[in-house]
């Protein structure tokens, strides 16, 4: 099946959509089969059971209260940090859990539930995947109501226990004119229809919405993009977690406005670093971010497009409205690529090390730059190919759980990698040793190989060895 553009790229709360999105819609999953099935108002108790890294890391994403927000019946792509940051202190203040609250025409049901009754499960991985959770709901006698397993695979992607992946809310209804599973069938694709990888992308995602729908959409996602960035620019003073990071967006672009005056190529990587990290800021602190495709890596594609619309000669000193149509041929483009990785191999960092996060984002990233800088697609997935080849083997060792070191700088060095590989790609035929194919397998077994303590769990690597560790205990 054809991931769309809007499962690939979602609106959603930070800093992780693996370990924030996912656990969130997990719990909006739950509330809601329990109120189609008429047995919301019927509980009286819940039992919840956090599992492998969703438990291990879970308090630096803010994992156990995102859960909260879903059993209340929030929906990620609707609720803001403002909204949220109520109810967490709602919660603190002695509140109780408004069971279903969202999805009911009631106050929902009041529950003394709270983050502290959850039971955490760190050591211990459930076979399908190591981010597991456990929902039970009871009733006045203690008998189950409802039991449900969740995992959280990646990109904010859920799967219950018993049925595959539940996409973003974006899937189509219909076949694609144009499937493809591998770069070689999305290439053959290309060529037999005479299309670019952004023509067979809107394709596919008009079978099942009309074009109006799908640029508005896509429009949207960009605006959110921007506006992420500009909150961050915005904000002073340290980053929440305890790490005591620094925010540097604000002076790094205080400094940039007055050094670079008239947007000199010169100066295109210190902008393009300052929106990587504007966004992993704004991420950092629990905003308004895209997941593209994941939150770990939400500053690659946002920083890269910088790239393409401000120093790309498709884009540069063009009007608003040619600018909008490259975007939505980058973004297009991108989510093309990105099918190929969610198919083929991974998007979780807790499956597979940052290699699947940062590295997926950074060659989606030079694809679509490749494509807005005219590529043929041959050039296009060779970009996207070179990107990942030179972030193979990343582990995913954030220092206190908290998406901040490294994975903040790691966006703007994956995103200047993005740049560097799309104008390799584009120095070349397309023609390569390596395929895009052979890379995305790499990195799967890669993933698989790599000792489990680098893939988020707090156990490995700078997560260790960092100012600040985190103490794994079962409970």
């Amino acid at each position: 099946m054809y991931l769309s553009i809007f499962d690939l790229f979602s609106v959603g709360l930070g800093p992780s959509s693996s370990h924030t999105v996912g656990p969130l819609r997990a719990g909006a999953d739950f509330v809601q089969r329990l109120a189609q099935e008429a047995t919301l108002p019927s509980v009286a108790g819940l039992k919840v059971d956090v599992y492998g890294s969703l438990s291990a890391t879970g308090r630096g994403h803010g994992t156990f209260p995102a859960i909260l927000l879903g059993l209340e019946g929030y929906k990620v792509e609707e609720i803001g940090p403002e909204q949220a940051e109520a109810r967490y202190a709602a919660w603190d203040a002695g509140e109780p859990l408004l069971l279903g609250a969202q999805v009911t025409e009631n106050a929902g049901v009041a529950l003394d539930y709270r983050v502290a009754d959850m039971i955490q499960h760190p050591l211990t991985v459930l076979p399908r995947h190591t981010n597991g959770l456990r929902i039970q709901a009871l009733d006045a006698s203690g008998a189950v109501l409802a039991d449900e397993t969740y995992f959280s695979i990646g990109g904010g992607f859920i799967e219950r226990q018993g049925e595959g992946a539940a996409q973003t809310g974006g899937h189509l209804e219909v076949a694609e004119p144009y499937p493809f599973n591998t770069g070689v069938e999305l290439l053959e694709q290309c060529t037999r229809h005479g299309l670019s990888i952004s023509e067979v992308a809107m394709a596919n995602e008009t079978s099942s919405r009309t074009r109006e729908e799908v640029e508005a959409g896509i429009d949207h996602l960009w605006d959110v993009m921007e506006a992420c960035k500009e909150s961050a620019l915005s904000r002073t003073g340290t980053l929440p977690g305890g790490l005591n990071v620094r925010r540097r967006a604000p002076e790094w672009h205080a400094r940039l406005l007055a050094e670079d005056t008239n947007r000199d190529f010169e100066y295109w990587q210190e902008w393009v670093n300052l929106v990587a990290l504007a966004v992993n800021e704004e991420n950092a602190t629990g905003g308004r971010i895209v997941t593209a495709p994941t939150n770990g890596a939400a500053g690659i594609i946002p920083a890269v497009g910088f790239y393409a619309t401000h120093y790309a000669k498709a884009c540069r000193g063009k009007e608003e409205g040619v600018q909008r149509e490259q975007v939505r041929r980058y973004l297009l483009t991108a989510a093309a690529i990105g099918n190929l990785y969610k198919k083929q191999a991974s998007i979780s960092g807790a499956e597979v090390g940052c290699q699947g996060e940062v590295g997926s984002a950074s060659s989606m990233a030079a694809a679509g730059l490749a494509e807005v800088l005219g590529g043929t697609p041959e050039q296009v997935a060779n970009a996207a190919e070179i990107a990942m080849e030179h972030n193979l083997g990343l582990t995913c060792d954030p220092i206190g759980g908290l998406v901040q070191i490294p994975c903040i700088e790691r966006n703007a060095i994956a995103s200047a990698k993005a740049v560097n590989a799309s104008r390799m790609a584009m120095m070349g035929d397309g023609d390569h040793r390596v395929s895009l194919d052979e890379v995305i397998i790499t990195m799967r077994e890669t993933g698989k190989d790599m000792s489990e303590k680098y893939k988020e769990t707090a156990r490995g690597g700078l997560a260790t060895n960092g100012a600040l560790t985190v103490n794994i205990v079962e409970c």
